[in-house]
């Protein structure tokens, strides 16, 4: 096995501060940088001096891509595979491995892929029953929803390569990303630091939305290979009927597929069989396909792993392939970053964005009007060219032109709208706090009925109910 200098670099730093005495070390790099071969090349070393080797996955997917790279003998611990405790390399399934504790004896090299997942109770039992093993965690993503670090876990951190050397050098592809729409999660609550899954779907799995999915996927990744990320089962099997329905051939995969289907679906997106694979949470780690040209976001989320790790299926290089295009619909973008950001990890505080935070840790990303384009905070959109307006100005879509909208102009169109339902569309078409209509609203002396809420609870994609709670809200304070 021939290693990318980095990589080599990277398993020299890993020995060295084993050697030093560290039992657990954590190695961070970017999707498609090559980290299962860095810690095959590890294993087969250890293998080598008699050591025990213990490979631990969490997906069926990865037990497989992992065994395939082990051009030497080795064991499966996993449903459907052969059981062999003679072999010193075992890669292992967690959920098998948690049921079949004690029936191997101790390893002494324990290597944990996508180790972000270590805080789960299965991982910190298996390596309780291993004490005396050393631990490599390795991942993309080393921090937890909740934002901080893994230093409970881990003793030292080493840095790979930034995803934007990888880039330039020709180890991924150039990330173009567009956010056409943004699904609006003002009235969804969250729960363990994400979105309410339940209430995501609802404003997500809309006709409006997923129409905008398919147009915007046939005007920049027509027909190319594509994944798209949905918030449930139910939404991802809506998304694939609806490219389907437009002349795609789509599939949906989720965790009651059958694993035969699973794997021929999977298969026929790398073989160009099928445009559009859908799934919630499946091939949103771990799936290497690198045919992959599209990512579809259509799954909002506070995680920065999550949003990093689906715009990650996209980044490996395949022939042909140039660029790993990014229909951002989720708005991830604008909480988490692009995907070239440079990011300061930490064991302690999970990452800090380097370049991309303007001081109050917002994402400084900008989306052009004219074709969706994100990209770093400038005076010019990368992509179309279009020169953004100074200060006072904004942008109004006229007759299907994009012209500039002075302030003047923004002050009378707020006044001809003499409606409320006018107000709400100013308020959406100019992405204002939700809110604002009401404001002017009640500024004029309005009475605010359950008509006007019901307008914004349409318009906002609240859930059903809230019109009738304030207006109710509403009553009660009058009286």
């Amino acid at each position: 096995m021939i290693l990318r200098d980095y990589q080599q670099r990277g398993v020299d730093q890993i020995r060295a501060r084993f050697a030093a005495g560290v039992q657990r070390v954590l190695y961070t790099a970017p999707t498609g940088s090559g980290k299962t071969e860095l810690f095959v090349y590890i294993a087969r070393g250890a293998a080598a001096k008699g050591k025990r080797i213990c490979i631990l996955v969490h997906r069926r997917e990865l037990v497989l891509q992992t065994c395939a790279r082990l051009d030497c003998p080795h064991g499966v611990i996993a449903a459907g595979f052969p059981a062999d405790p003679r072999q010193i390399i075992q890669v292992a399934s967690v959920q098998t491995l948690i049921n079949r504790l004690g029936q191997y004896p101790q390893f002494d090299l324990i290597v944990v892929d996508e180790c972000h997942h270590c805080r789960a109770m299965s991982y910190e039992t298996i390596l309780a029953m291993h004490p005396a093993a050393k631990v490599l965690g390795v991942t993309a993503t080393p921090c937890r929803l909740d934002g901080r670090g893994l230093g409970d876990l881990f003793q030292e951190l080493i840095h790979g390569p930034s995803v934007r050397s990888l880039i330039d050098a020709g180890y991924l592809a150039e990330p173009v990303v567009y956010a056409p729409s943004t699904i609006n999660t003002s009235g969804v609550h969250k729960a363990h630091g994400d979105y309410v899954t339940r209430e995501l779907a609802a404003v997500a799995d809309r006709p409006t939305i997923t129409g905008d999915a398919i147009t915007h996927y046939r005007r920049y990744a027509n027909r190319l290979p594509a994944i798209a990320f949905c918030v449930s089962v139910e939404h991802a099997r809506h998304i694939a009927a609806d490219f389907q329905g437009a002349g795609y051939i789509a599939r949906c995969v989720d965790g009651g597929t059958p694993q035969a289907e699973r794997d021929d679906a999977i298969a026929a997106l790398g073989s160009g069989r099928i445009h559009v694979l859908t799934s919630c949470d499946l091939i949103s780690e771990g799936v290497d396909v690198p045919v992959v040209a599209c990512g579809i976001m259509l799954r909002p989320t506070q995680s920065t792993a999550l949003a990093i790790q689906q715009t990650g299926r996209c980044l490996r290089v395949a022939p042909g392939k140039r660029r790993a295009i990014i229909l951002d619909h989720a708005g991830n973008t604008l909480r988490h970053g692009l995907p070239d950001d440079d990011r300061d990890w930490t064991l302690e505080h999970g990452h800090a964005r380097r370049g991309v935070s303007d001081g109050d840790d917002k994402v400084s990303v900008r989306i052009c009007p004219r074709c969706f384009y994100a990209h770093a905070t400038g005076p010019v959109c990368p992509g179309c060219g279009f020169e953004y307006p100074v200060e006072g100005r904004d942008v109004a879509e006229r007759d299907g032109d994009l012209v500039l909208q002075t302030r003047e102009e923004k002050l009378a169109e707020q006044a001809a709208a003499t409606d409320f339902q006018s107000l709400v569309e100013i308020e959406v078409k100019r992405r204002y706090k939700p809110g604002w209509a009401l404001h002017v609203w009640r500024t004029r002396g309005n009475p605010i009925t359950f008509r006007e809420y019901k307008e914004i609870e349409k318009r906002r994609g609240y859930k059903p109910g809230w019109a009738w709670i304030r207006s109710k809200m509403e009553l009660s304070n009058a009286t």
